[in-house]
């Protein structure tokens, strides 16, 4: 098998197949550093992974889809797996969205412990999160072995 390809499997041992992940979502806030700079902005999140991408269900107008809006570059880090990676935030549209309603019965499955709870669906701006993977690094066994993704490219060295 394939270096990508036994990788990709790891993840979705890990992260896929119906498990809520708790993962950190780093973006990049509007407001700037007193320096000028850029300043980084990171939050936790319950997220649902498949194939190259986490699914997050969120509200259109939280500071971090703001800021999607203005730069879609992200990073993520899952909690205690060794798994971090960069790439793009995109909004998926309201969750009642005929194109969303595949995702919805997954996600809806997936966070069946809460998603009533967190979420009004009937509020225009409950909307899915889609984190595109880029590039990205999972260890095993503390180093033991070492994935390096290129998501776009499908390889792994």
């Amino acid at each position: 098998m394939e270096k990508y390809e036994e990788g990709m499997k790891i993840l979705s041992e890990k992260f896929g197949n119906g498990k809520d992940n708790a993962i950190s979502l780093a973006t990049i806030s509007l407001e700037t550093g007193v320096d000028g700079n850029p300043r980084p902005s990171v939050r936790d999140v319950d997220a649902y992974y498949e194939d190259g991408v986490f699914y997050v269900v969120t509200y259109a107008q939280s500071n971090k889809m703001k800021q999607i809006g203005e730069n879609p570059e992200v990073s993520v880090s899952v909690h205690l797996e060794d798994f971090f990676s960069s790439g793009t935030g995109e909004n998926l549209g309201w969750v009642l969205e005929p194109h969303n309603a595949v995702l919805r019965t997954k996600l809806r499955e997936v966070f069946k412990d809460w998603y009533d709870f967190a979420n009004n669906e009937n509020d225009k701006n409950c909307c899915f999160l889609a984190i595109h993977l880029k590039k990205g690094t999972l260890r095993i066994n503390h180093g033991e072995k070492f994935y390096h993704f290129d998501f776009e490219n499908k390889t792994a060295n």
